[in-house]
């Protein structure tokens, strides 16, 4: 596997002093690739902090008894929504050891984060979401699919109520595949084009930026995973008109 990420401070937290509160983590595991990405709420006191915990938590845990990839469908699904209620139990221990409180206290919100992740284990990628990062799936034959697209109402965070029970996860099976992108929402005027531009309407939804992910995936392919380029890509006027932190991981599938 080629792993390359990158994370960026927004224009605007650096205009008010504030630091960058996304966080990001990759596990190489040979044949297997876990990356994690996670957004902390940029109202919230702690949330940097709450961001580090969740791709923590996340890459430890979705680490342990890894599916083999001739498995069936059902045990795929069966333990990537065991792994994804699982991550959610160990953020809110590691909340309660931070703040020496009951996580289901108010207090629990001042260190509030998303969390995007994905295994990966060709011809499987298995996702655990919450909130409103997302993921792109690449093919070997450059096809880009948002499988993972932005939510259409306000985020929910790892500390809040039913947590466990509103996490989102899926596998996706796809014998071409050639990587796994994992985005925060800060990156969505870069990653993401509106239907419009393929004369589709509205209701079609956000669409990846082809044109970004096959520039990725060349640049990545030929300088062996070097993140710079992906770090002066999130460092550009178009990344920067939301004014957000910005942060993307991925992994290419290689000799395949």
């Amino acid at each position: 596997m080629i792993i390359a990420g990158a994370s960026v401070q927004g224009t605007a937290h650096l205009a008010a002093g504030q630091g960058c509160q996304d966080a990001f983590k990759a596990v190489d595991l040979g044949d297997t690739a876990v990356l994690a990405v996670s957004d902390g709420a940029s109202s919230r006191d702690r949330s940097a902090l709450g961001a580090h915990m969740a791709v923590d938590a996340a890459c430890r845990l979705l680490t342990e008894d890894i599916p083999d990839a001739e498995e069936a469908p059902e045990t795929w699904t069966r333990w990537i929504a065991e792994r994804g209620r699982r991550v959610v139990e160990e953020y809110l221990r590691a909340v309660s050891a931070v703040l020496g409180a009951d996580p289901g206290s108010g207090d629990a919100g001042t260190l509030a984060a998303t969390l995007t992740a994905a295994v990966v284990t060709p011809p499987w990628t298995a996702f655990v979401s919450m909130g409103d990062g997302f993921g792109t799936l690449l093919t070997r034959d450059d096809r880009c699919h948002l499988v993972l697209p932005p939510p259409t109402v306000p985020p929910a965070f790892l500390s809040s109520p039913g947590a466990a029970l509103r996490i989102r996860t899926f596998v996706v099976w796809e014998p071409e595949l050639g990587g796994v992108v994992l985005s925060t929402d800060g990156c969505a005027a870069l990653t993401l084009d509106h239907p419009s531009v393929r004369q589709l309407p509205p209701e079609a939804g956000p669409l990846p930026a082809e044109g970004f992910f096959r520039g990725l995936t060349a640049t990545l392919r030929g300088n062996h995973g070097d993140a710079e380029p992906l770090r002066r890509w999130l460092s550009g006027p178009e990344a920067a008109r939301t004014g957000d932190d910005l942060t993307i991981l991925c992994a290419l599938v290689e000799g395949r």
